[in-house]
């Protein structure tokens, strides 16, 4: 690993779906280079996946790398091992459902692969300068919506059928944080029918979401 390289990357997305665009800003010693592009119908999640694969693409050698990111989605997806086990059991998340994004996932963790990258989340629109700059970038491009090519690994029929949130690590309907596993405190009421083994909670922005497969009788 010969470089040192920072990373900043950012997606954006004009209906989610919609037009979306990606910027990223790399850091090589005394060198700033800034990338962007976009797709003209897509997803913010996979821009903001895409934004870390153009970064890392354009490196042409292998590298050490700090990659900042305010996608927990796409974070959390690498860092607690998911994105992985995804790929190891063919992109199936659980024995019912597939994994979204499958062509994006497989590229990253191909350069993960090739490159020593260190993700890292950082809170966006907080006043980061190349956050924000990566923000703008990506907006910019999204903006750009007769121009766009397509985004040819998009599947909306597979997106269309996660109306609902049924298992940890699916990314929050409100703020794309992968979501977590809760038990209830809560005992059960008197004359109640039934209760919930366990919810599923945005530790972001606090959404909690109610399953139905853990909905018990009593």
């Amino acid at each position: 690993m010969e470089k040192e390289v920072i990373i900043y990357t950012d997606g954006a997305c004009i209906g989610n779906p919609g037009p979306g665009g990606y910027g990223v800003v790399l850091i090589y010693d005394n060198h700033r280079k800034e990338l962007s592009g976009g797709f003209e119908f897509t997803t913010n999640n996979r821009m903001e996946m895409m934004a870390a694969i153009v970064g890392l693409e354009s490196l042409q050698r292998p590298c050490q790398v700090k990659l900042y990111s305010d996608s927990r989605y796409l974070v959390d997806a690498i860092t607690k091992g998911w994105a992985q086990k995804w790929r190891n059991n063919n992109w199936w998340r659980n024995k019912a459902e597939k994994a979204l994004n499958p062509d994006l996932w497989e590229r990253l963790l191909d350069l993960c692969d090739k490159h020593q990258v260190e993700f890292t989340w950082i809170k966006g629109h907080a006043g980061h300068s190349e956050n924000e700059c990566c923000d703008k970038l990506a907006t910019s491009a999204a903006a750009e919506q007769d121009e766009l090519p397509e985004d040819e690994g998009y599947d909306p029929d597979a997106s269309s059928g996660k109306e609902k949130i049924t298992a940890e690590g699916e990314p929050c309907k409100k703020c794309s944080t992968p979501v977590l596993k809760k038990i209830p405190r809560a005992k059960r009421r008197e004359n109640q029918t039934y209760y919930y083994e366990y919810y599923l909670y945005c530790p972001d922005c606090k959404t909690m979401y109610m399953v139905e497969e853990a909905k018990r009788n009593i």
